[in-house]
């Protein structure tokens, strides 16, 4: 089994390479290739996390992403929230998702209490 290290951006084109062809052709489970795939994949993922962390999003960006992709309006916000003005607030970065505000949007829209939670810059 051809398998190396990640440790440059050389190594990662390499790996990223030889797992190309698995997304064209899936190995059958249980075979060498198959392993060859999960070993280079886990090795692609521990580089890539080490080297190219991917930090977590604004919670009112990812709100805003929410409602876009719903099609979702400061209206429907507003019914989560229980007011009009606190949501404008909310998505305007002038007040804080509090943690009752956090629990509401998780139970009504399903986000993520981790990603709602993240710290974020409020506008003055």
């Amino acid at each position: 089994m051809d398998i190396r290290p990640i440790k440059t951006e050389e190594d990662l084109t390499w790996a990223l390479a030889e797992v190309e062809q698995y997304f064209v052709s899936p190995p059958t489970p249980g075979t060498a290739e198959a392993d060859r795939f999960d070993v280079l994949t886990d090795l692609i993922e521990a580089y890539e996390n080490r080297h190219h962390p991917i930090s977590s999003p604004d919670p009112i960006e990812a709100l805003c992403y929410y409602m876009e992709e719903t099609q979702k309006g400061p209206a429907e916000l507003a019914a989560v929230l229980g007011s009009r003005p606190r949501a404008s607030e909310v998505l305007s970065k002038k007040r804080g998702l509090s943690l009752e505000m956090i629990r509401k949007i998780n139970a009504a829209w399903k986000i993520p209490a981790e990603t709602l939670i993240q710290p974020y810059h409020l506008e003055q």
